[in-house]
Order: C-alpha cells, then structure tokens, then sequence
C-alpha cells in the first residue's frame, strides 16, 4: 500500500476516503519517537495489568497495531521502554493505548509510535487479567480486530478496509 508523505498522511486520507474512517475524538499523546504509523489491529482490553501486553509485544507485529483499552485508567502505565523495546524489536508498528505509559523519555527515543492519554510513573499490576481480540470503544471509535489503524501527528482514524493508494 502507497500512502500520502508522513507529513500529510491523516488530512489526506480524510479529504480523500471520509466515508471509510471513523475519526478518534481528540486526546491522545504521542510518546513513540515515530509520529505517523499505521497497520491492522490487534486488540486488548485490560485494566491496570499489563501481562497481556508483555505477551502481545514478543510476537510478530509487522504491519501490525496494537490497540489497548486500558478503560482510560491513568494510575498505572500500560506500557514503558522495556515492552517498547520489545515491540520495536519485534516488527511492531505502532501502540495505541486508552490509558497511560512511564519512561517517556526513553519512549520518545524509539522508532515506535506510540498514541496514549497520559504518562504515570507507577507500574502495573501482573496478574495475567485481560482479554484478547475484543471489539474495543474508546475515544467516539468502536475498533475491530482486523481493522485498520492509521496515526500521525493530526490524530488517529480507524477504517473498516485498507485504504487504497
């Protein structure tokens, strides 16, 4: 798939495919030192444990997003430079969290991008609680797994169908 410059990629999709994508209601950060990402989601629904995280992120994520809704909690991180790492290393190519992440500092030094509400310094619980492959609403979106997720700088917007060029 060809799509716009880095730069432009969200304006252009919405002027030239409105009728595809549902457009997140404003208020994620970006963390991840890569600002425009996009690929298929991959779904998870936990609540201020990160074990699934951990698992997700040491499989295969080329062409891949994984979406987390945290249930827009904000007082445990989701996500912090050793799962970043992880998913960089392992072909990832963007995490969206309804929540929080910790180390952004080091976060923003990654080529990984990386949408959340907020940043906590305190740590997850590990209880291995959450669910995979869930339709998840957050931020006036309803995501699928399968969907199709494209961020940059502008926002983020979730598209039923790959975009075409």
């Amino acid at each position: 798939m060809s799509l716009p410059a880095p730069f432009d990629l969200l304006p252009d999709l919405c002027d030239n495919h409105q009728g595809l994508l549902h457009v997140a209601a404003p208020g994620f950060v970006d963390f991840g030192g890569k600002k425009t990402f996009h690929g298929v989601a991959v779904t998870l629904s936990c609540f201020e444990d990160n074990s699934l995280v951990r698992d997700l992120v040491g499989q295969d994520g080329h062409g891949k997003v994984l979406v987390i809704d945290g249930k827009g909690s904000l007082r445990r991180a989701l996500l912090g430079d050793l799962l970043a790492q992880k998913a960089m290393d392992n072909g990832w190519e963007g995490i969206v969290i309804n929540g929080a992440v910790r180390d952004v500092v080091t976060l923003g030094s990654l080529p990984l991008g990386v949408k959340a509400l907020a940043a906590c310094p305190v740590k997850t619980e590990k209880l291995g609680a959450g669910e995979l492959g869930l339709v998840v609403s957050f931020a006036d979106v309803t995501i699928h797994p399968g969907d199709y997720i494209y961020a940059d700088p502008n926002g983020l917007v979730v598209s039923r169908v790959q975009l075409p060029a």
